[in-house]
């Protein structure tokens, strides 16, 4: 089935609830969703994020709910990777320019589909993946194209608890 067609339709409260149901991965992307896209460089060239406490919190709760999380950047920023291992996030991909790609094997190594998975990404990098799982899903602040070709839009900007919105909903859809 061709997700892209499926993702462009808005879900209702009810019909994001049967879909989040049915997730066994959440794929998360950095920049733009986990921060707030802002890249701060120090003087002597290094660069940094800020990440949402809240964020970590849901991201905490919906593994315990038993879903599992990846995270997944165009990014080889080491903090990306010192924040997944802080969360306990053990999916941790820097680098990676095809994303669908990269999840597509981790779902192999899971045993799960790409119907069973949900991808949060805000920027023209993630319509592949997006157009392909289960559950398409974006920030306030994406791109208008992004915006367009998910199910659901968060009502938070991405760095200031989006993930956090998401992991809620998620967490409570699987009872």
């Amino acid at each position: 089935m061709n997700m892209a067609k499926k993702a462009n339709k808005k879900l209702t409260k009810p019909a994001l609830t049967r879909r989040l149901k049915k997730i066994k991965l959440l794929s998360l992307d950095v920049d733009g969703v986990q921060t707030d896209g802002g890249l701060y460089y120090t003087e002597t060239g290094q660069q940094l994020r800020k990440f949402h406490v809240h964020d970590g919190v849901g991201i905490k709760r919906i593994m315990a709910a038993g879903v599992a999380v990846a995270i997944i950047t165009a990014s080889k920023t080491p903090s990306i990777k010192r924040r997944g291992q802080n969360l306990g996030v053990p999916h941790v991909f820097v680098g990676v320019e095809d994303k669908l790609s990269a999840v597509t094997g981790l779902c192999e190594d899971l045993g799960i589909e790409l119907s069973e998975v949900a991808h949060i990404g805000d920027d023209l990098n993630d319509l592949p993946l997006l157009q392909n799982v289960g559950l398409a899903m974006t920030v306030a602040n994406a791109v208008p194209e992004v915006k367009a070709s998910v199910s659901y839009v968060t009502v938070t900007e991405g760095g200031n608890g989006a993930v956090r919105e998401i992991s809620d909903l998620l967490v409570k859809a699987k009872g």
